[in-house]
């Protein structure tokens, strides 16, 4: 490999890092709704609301020990109304390996339900130890699903000024374009990092890039690069070899620094085919339209990114094109136009189409949270008040919805029922409708799961109840009844609720 010219050309990386616009770590927890994140409760006809909504707290990176860091969260027991005892009553190794199955595209309502346990302030299971295994398996499962956002604010919350927190932390930077942060805290302690690659890519950051060359022929001459990372920072500190070798082949195991290299070096890679994490690195203000649109889709679909986010790119300007992602932007803005004019006929027409359009993205309760309010109101002719009636379902307010909703048959009944807890069986035609009823008919927990209730294993038996709702929306319906009625006993009403709504309205789409 080409040794590093100790005189260094800068205008690469101003290239690269131009009009970036970081976001907010703590953006996330401002827009989240119940599309994102859910409140447990028990519902009852007087009683008073938990919580007026998310409180979002502030983010202080004070370095913690690692039992504080590994109990630290963004959602206080007040408002997720878990106990601070969640997991303590566990082990490591059972609640890190139910994280590490947790699957990748659940239930809107049991995504929901992930992100309270993975963002809930709680002490860490009683055999933790000092590193940090707990924190870090939650931030791993969070970026699995994409929240980044999230996953960065919790890091920042708990110190990541340290050995075992920082590499997690400037990943997660890096994808935001906040790297500089990070960047700085390297540069004053460089053994926060034992890779090479990040304090030379830090140290060029900060303008030192002579410091940056001269840590890379150090590191180069014993080996302390691979070959991938040797090829990117030797093209990102020197120019001119960017003409004279071509990029490397992209890794299976693409890191957030090599995605930054390639876009660094002139080869930006498109995130599409790339872990879902890596589509929030288009939502830095460096991407097309097009690129920002179908990366605010596919983390939206996981509710990584709030819905009123994605309304906001669906709306930015006007489709140039047609086909594919312009034609569900037309329709969205269409029907956005529609409601804004209050035009019912406009409305009737243009309901449908958007509704598809969500529908081939698997972004229905997105959708729903969007625009049922504003659907309320409008007079409908009965199909699309029907339509708009199931969409209403979908969304946090499925109860005031099935209140005012007149039911003409036995599958519309069966739905008003479920939506005010109380699904009737004689309604119940299909093998899921009996099971969800089932479910909603039990007092207590399931069998299964009441003995890590009673040994104090909460969060392990939600996470276990969870997994039976994952397995019947996807195959079998015999285990849906125990898994509403655990939700149910441990004050998870709601879910429940929302989780067997979605299981009967999105049914054969996932």
């Amino acid at each position: 490999m080409k040794r590093i010219s100790a005189t260094i050309l800068t205008g690469i990386w101003g290239v690269a890092c131009a009009a970036q616009q970081p976001l907010s770590a703590i953006d996330w927890l401002d827009q989240a709704s119940t599309a994102a994140i859910t409140t447990p409760r028990l519902i009852a006809p007087v009683e008073p609301p938990v919580t007026d909504g998310v409180e979002t707290p502030r983010v202080a990176v004070t370095a913690l020990d690692a039992p504080r860091a590994d109990a630290v969260g963004l959602l206080p027991s007040r408002t997720t109304g878990l106990p601070k005892t969640l997991w303590q009553e566990s082990t490591t190794e059972d609640i890190l390996r139910q994280f590490a199955q947790l699957s990748a595209e659940p239930l809107p309502a049991i995504q929901a339900l992930h992100y309270t346990l993975l963002l809930a302030e709680a002490n860490a299971p009683g055999d933790a130890r000092g590193d940090a295994r707990f924190l870090l398996s939650r931030i791993a499962a969070l970026r699995r699903k994409g929240a980044v956002e999230p996953a960065l604010a919790l890091i920042e919350r708990a110190g990541p000024e340290t050995e075992p927190l920082f590499d997690q932390w400037l990943d997660l930077a890096l994808l935001t374009g906040q790297e500089d942060t990070p960047c700085l805290a390297l540069s004053r302690q460089p053994r926060l990092s034992q890779g090479f690659d990040a304090r030379i890519f830090c140290t060029a950051r900060s303008g030192d890039w002579q410091t940056a060359a001269l840590i890379y022929d150090s590191a180069a001459a014993i080996g302390a690069l691979s070959e991938i990372n040797s090829t990117l920072l030797a093209q990102f500190l020197d120019p001119e070899m960017i003409d004279e070798t071509d990029p490397p082949n992209v890794p299976k195991s693409l890191t957030p620094l090599q995605f930054r290299l390639f876009e660094a070096v002139g080869a930006p890679l498109p995130t599409r085919n790339l872990a879902r994490a890596f589509a929030m690195a288009d939502l830095r203000g460096t991407s097309g339209w097009k690129a920002e649109v179908e990366a605010a889709e596919r983390l939206a679909r996981t509710g990584a990114l709030p819905a009123a986010r994605l309304l906001g790119l669906y709306t930015d300007r006007k489709p140039a094109a047609s086909g594919g992602v312009w034609d569900r932007v037309k329709a969205i803005q269409t029907l956005d136009t529609a409601l804004e004019r209050a035009d019912p006929a406009a409305v009737a027409r243009a309901l449908p189409a958007a509704w598809a359009a969500a529908q081939s993205q698997g972004l229905e309760v997105p959708f729903a949270e969007l625009f049922t309010s504003r659907l309320a109101g409008i007079a409908l002719p009965d199909d699309i008040k029907l339509l708009a009636f199931e969409i209403a379902l979908l969304s946090e307010d499925y109860e005031t919805a099935a209140q005012g909703f007149s039911p003409k048959t036995r599958h519309q009944h069966f739905l008003t029922g479920l939506a005010a807890g109380a699904p009737a069986m004689p309604e119940a035609d299909t093998t899921l409708e009996q099971a969800i009823a089932t479910g909603f008919a039990q007092t207590h927990a399931a069998p299964a799961h009441q003995p890590l209730l009673d040994r104090g294993q909460l969060g392990e038996a939600i996470l276990l109840a969870t997994r039976k709702f994952d397995r019947a929306s996807a195959s079998g319906r015999e285990e849906i009844g125990d898994a509403i009625a655990t939700l149910r006993a441990v004050g998870l009403e709601d879910t429940a609720r929302r989780a067997a709504l979605q299981l009967l309205l999105l049914d054969g789409e996932r």
